[in-house]
């Protein structure tokens, strides 16, 4: 997630976020020196030992993804969650469905789910999941992700046959999803998705936990319970559950 205050905050939650990016900020640079990992725009799948695992049961994964599908409406745009995104995220045209929302557990998105929950719950210091859909002939447009504490993962879902012509930019590198293959990269760094054709792009969408040393373990512990304390994380909760409920009763 990108941490962008809206105007449409009250003003203390705008000066706390606005205040909270500078700090998150500082620490990007100290996470950098006590990171066990590269803090390369891209990161090799290999730091990881859970990816295999992950990349096996993508058939699964996909197939409840695609019965999600079948109701589109009940899915919500990512905005309609989480308001601080609502300068990329326009209209209907990306979606995201949370399983996980910064540690917290959606059990009722996680029931309709329950390979994708397993899968997920089976990697260690995961944070986020959630699906992001992206419709056709949509552009992501450049941002930052508030934080280096984390490693942002993508699983390749659904992904259009013209693989040249939707991408990932981060920093400079462009990058290309493949279908049932895992994406590693640091989203503290500016990156862009763009998709220039006609059918949609769907990812398992995760965050997780950056491999630190003991000091920065500690201090990204404390970073974080700040950050679940804040209104961009209780927000977002707020709003998915009410957006639950509704959907239930439509």
């Amino acid at each position: 997630m990108s941490a962008d205050p809206r105007p449409g905050r009250p003003l203390y939650q705008r000066l706390l976020i606005k205040a909270g990016k500078h700090v998150l900020r500082w620490s990007g640079r100290f996470q950098s020196r006590h990171s066990l990992i590269p803090d390369t725009p891209q990161i090799d799948t290999r730091v990881f030992d859970w990816v295999p695992a992950l990349e096996a049961a993508w058939p699964e994964i996909r197939a409840e993804l695609e019965h999600l599908l079948e109701n589109p409406q009940q899915i919500p745009a990512f905005h309609q969650i989480s308001p601080d995104q609502q300068r990329i995220s326009k209209g209907d045209n990306w979606k995201t469905f949370g399983m996980v929302i910064y540690g917290k557990r959606i059990d009722d998105n996680c029931a309709l789910c329950p390979c994708t929950a397993a899968a997920i719950a089976a990697i260690p210091h995961m944070r986020t999941a959630m699906f992001s859909i992206l419709k056709p002939n949509y552009h992501i447009v450049p941002h930052k992700g508030p934080t280096r504490a984390v490693v942002r993962a993508h699983l390749g879902l659904i992904v259009p046959k013209q693989a040249d012509k939707v991408w990932l930019r981060v920093d400079d590198r462009i990058l290309h999803w493949q279908e049932g293959k895992v994406l590693l990269f640091d989203d503290s760094y500016e990156h862009e998705v763009r998709n220039d054709t006609d059918e949609l792009r769907a990812v398992l969408f995760l965050d997780i936990d950056r491999p630190m040393d003991r000091l920065g373990t500690l201090v990204n512990r404390l970073l974080f319970a700040l950050i679940n304390a804040s209104p961009y994380v209780k927000q977002p909760l707020k709003n998915l559950a009410k957006w639950n409920r509704e959907a239930n009763d439509r």
